[in-house]
């Protein structure tokens, strides 16, 4: 079991930065998969960026505005998130899966953080 807490959300105004973290407690040993995933209201949760194990794959959604990393010594992942934009405003949630392959759906994580709130305005 793996638990998944995120925090760094916030409001901003567009062309700010923000930068969230993701710590996760319980079974950290081993191998895992960690990603983050947004969810504005009254769409489906999609998947934002993806960081193997080592740090030495990762996946973007998009290209150039985010930068997903990982502190293992920590047991956390980061998502730097600059140039924001109002179609940015979303819940933001962390997820984690055992195993050293990338996961681009939300489908392919056992483990979810309660998520945080990240609003930007115009």
């Amino acid at each position: 079991q793996m638990y998944l807490v995120e925090s760094g959300g916030g409001l901003v105004q567009a062309g700010d930065s923000l930068r969230l973290s993701c710590a996760a407690s319980g079974r950290t040993s081993g191998t895992y998969t960690m990603a983050w995933f947004r969810q504005a209201p009254g769409k489906e949760r999609e998947s934002v960026a993806a960081i193997t194990s080592s740090g030495g794959g990762t996946y973007y959604s998009e290209q150039g505005r985010f930068t997903i990393s990982r502190d293992n010594a920590k047991n956390t992942v980061y998502l730097r998130m600059n140039s924001l934009k109002p179609e940015d405003t979303a819940v933001h949630y962390c997820a984690a899966r055992y195993g050293s392959t990338l996961g681009l759906r939300a489908g392919a994580y056992d483990y979810w953080g309660q998520g945080t709130q990240v609003t930007v305005s115009s």
